[in-house]
């Protein structure tokens, strides 16, 4: 995570990330999500069947796809000086454009679209996010990330 100053905010805007390392998605995580989620459709969790599908195998949710941002942030993410506890906002928009097929390698690139000062101390950040797959030329996901950072 990159640490920025409060007076060099406009410097980054626009700033692309480096793609992060990449990240395997194994059944066993997908197994664990649908646990989690009580989504246990079989095209996640059931190989067999889903040899029968289009996809030829199981693929992860798009929600686990989605969540793996959390982990990809700790790369790519910026932090203003002070800051003292960050919230996910939302998001703008979120589109899943391609299936991660089990024990695809997926990684994360970063695009900082804006950092506004909402209130004093309470910075809004918009970031476009782009999930890729490895072998893949269409992403895994696109999506327009909203975070709030507290900053003393």
């Amino acid at each position: 995570m990159m640490l920025i100053k409060k007076d060099e905010i406009e410097q980054y805007i626009g700033r692309e990330s480096e793609p992060t390392e990449w990240f395997t998605v194994t059944q066993d995580q997908i197994d664990q999500f649908a646990d989690c989620t009580h989504d246990h459709q079989f095209i996640h969790v059931d190989p067999e069947k889903a040899k029968e599908t289009p996809f030829g195998t199981t693929i992860a949710h798009g929600f686990l796809s989605l969540s793996m941002l959390s982990h990809f942030s700790e790369e790519f993410g910026m932090a203003i000086e002070g800051v003292y506890m960050g919230i996910n906002y939302g998001f703008d928009s979120v589109r899943f454009l391609s299936p991660v097929k089990v024990n695809s390698r997926i990684r994360a690139r970063a695009k900082n679209l804006e950092i506004v000062e909402k209130n004093p101390g309470q910075f809004v950040t918009k970031t476009e996010v782009t999930i890729e797959i490895e072998g893949v030329e269409k992403p895994a996901l696109k999506a327009v990330w909203i975070g709030m950072q507290m900053v003393a």
